[in-house]
């Protein structure tokens, strides 16, 4: 099975409609031609937080969104993609409960990282803490075994408070893979056909590193779980949010990338008025890439942009994101901040209001990420060209929600007969049915406050002019008649 080079939605189960059966009713009736690429459907497993990040199985599908028969019903219309949380599963998941009662007696104890798989004694060392990646305070949890009273210390990556959610699965152990081949199958028999794989870049733990990306032990179990998705039909998404370097070494290895570099390029472009690092970065890029804009976090600062960009100016742009209501996620660990303690990891903002509603400019950012080579994914929020929800990040108490918002069936009628999103749509429609864009792709020369990008196969022909004084966006090609034709997007 080969990925489609057109464009992918991304939604929750739950966001357009309200379940399964209404997405598939929302993108029969109204996408069908938008998300031809797929449709990406973040977790719609059971789960006990980080809206899905934390599965407790991904044997079923939460009764509130549905079934896998569902899922299979989108299936037979879309390439559906779902994701693996391969770094680690739910805490109320039956394995770690098992766990939480009978601790090393447990028959799935094996499956989790108590710290002495790590250090000696069991007992976590500062220095080698210092050295780390966090994304939270420590890299552990501590839990009471019920039968024993013992405390054990569990690697947990992620999550919030003392106790994380998310506890983190050890690939090296056989009942890991094991588990690992049974999703997979169970993947494979539901029709699913991409599988991103979450947060892979954290599942190698290895003192005196930052336990992110270990190599060259990461290549050895990517290989191995492309082999498992290779033998099921199933393409491999790996989802690492880190220095381009890496993510060039994960396309040279063979695997399909996120371009987490154009999000932020793109929205400086805008706000700068120049296209001079955005150009730059086009004519060097791997085209291997799925591109976004939005997704359910953020908009990636930091670690993907650093060495790309200048911090004082940076903080310029996120100060403007601010202004237009964006809160942002930090950088724990000083050794990865800037000198000048420069620390943004993400913009926690939609897209639409990051470009302070302005309908030419959201068009314009969307037309370059339609124009840059790979698969373009669109965030629902970003489909129907949704403000920030303050409402419900307040709600929740995070930040990511602001992007998050859940449509009724009777606001997605009302937000498709805006102007700016037919506009939308209609410019996917033609990066969808346009050949060109199967051909050649040239970065034109231009002026700094200019854009022009050129794709060509045989007599078909597109070009793309933007004028950033005014965000005014040209497409020019030749038609089936081979007759030349001017759309003002």
């Amino acid at each position: 099975m080969a990925v489609k080079n057109k464009v992918q939605l991304i939604t929750y189960a739950d966001s357009l409609g309200g379940d399964l059966k209404k997405l598939n009713k929302v993108l029969t009736e109204h996408f069908s031609d938008i998300c031809s690429g797929g449709v990406h459907i973040l977790p719609p497993f059971p789960s006990s937080g980080d809206r899905g990040f934390a599965p407790v199985t991904y044997l079923e599908i939460d009764p509130k969104f549905g079934t896998w028969e569902d899922i299979r019903a989108i299936g037979e219309k879309f390439d559906v993609v779902v994701d693996l949380m391969v770094n680690h599963i739910s805490k109320q998941s039956k394995y770690f409960q098992d766990f939480l009662k009978k601790g090393r007696e447990s028959k799935y104890a094996d499956l989790f990282i108590t710290l002495d798989k790590v250090w000696k004694d069991g007992e976590p060392v500062k220095e080698d803490i210092d050295k780390m990646f966090l994304r939270r305070k420590q890299p552990y949890s501590t839990f009471e075994i019920e039968e024993t009273g013992k405390e054990e210390k569990v690697w947990t990556t992620f999550g919030h408070g003392e106790q994380s959610e998310q506890i983190d699965l050890d690939v090296k152990s056989e009942k890991v893979k094991q588990l690992l081949k049974d999703f997979f199958a169970n993947f494979s028999k539901n029709n699913i056909k991409i599988v991103r794989l979450d947060a892979v870049g954290y599942v190698v733990k290895k003192l005196g590193t930052s336990c992110f990306f270990v190599e060259p032990e990461i290549y050895e179990f990517l290989d191995w779980i492309m082999e498992l998705a290779k033998s099921l039909g199933i393409e491999l998404l790996p989802e690492v949010h880190s220095q381009y370097e890496t993510q060039y070494k994960l396309a040279e290895h063979g695997f399909w990338i996120y371009d987490f570099i154009l999000p932020y390029t793109v929205l400086d472009t805008l706000i700068n008025k120049s296209s001079e690092d955005l150009c730059k970065y086009l004519k060097n890029r791997p085209k291997n890439q799925f591109t976004t804009l939005d997704c359910h976090d953020g908009i990636p600062v930091k670690p993907d942009m650093d060495d790309l960009i200048d911090s004082k100016r940076a903080k310029k742009v996120v100060d403007i994101c601010i202004e237009r209501g964006a809160t942002v996620s930090r950088i724990l660990t000083d050794e990865y901040k800037d000198k000048d303690g420069f620390d943004v990891h993400q913009i926690q903002c939609s897209y639409y209001s990051a470009l302070n509603c302005d309908d030419d400019a959201y068009i314009a950012a969307r037309t370059i990420q339609l124009f840059t080579p790979g698969v373009p994914q669109i965030y629902y929020v970003g489909l129907l060209a949704g403000e920030n929800d303050y409402e419900n990040a307040k709600k929740t108490g995070d930040g990511r929600e602001v992007n998050r918002h859940n449509y009724t069936m009777e606001e997605i009628e009302q937000s498709l007969q805006r102007e700016v999103v037919k506009r939308l749509m209609k410019v996917i429609k033609f990066r969808n049915e346009y050949d060109a864009f199967d051909g050649d792709f040239e970065v034109m020369d231009c002026p700094k406050d200019e854009i022009r990008l050129a794709w060509s196969k045989g007599n078909k022909k597109c070009s793309l002019f933007i004028d950033l004084k005014t965000n005014k966006t040209v497409i020019d090609y030749i038609d089936d008649n081979g007759k030349e034709v001017q759309y003002l997007v």
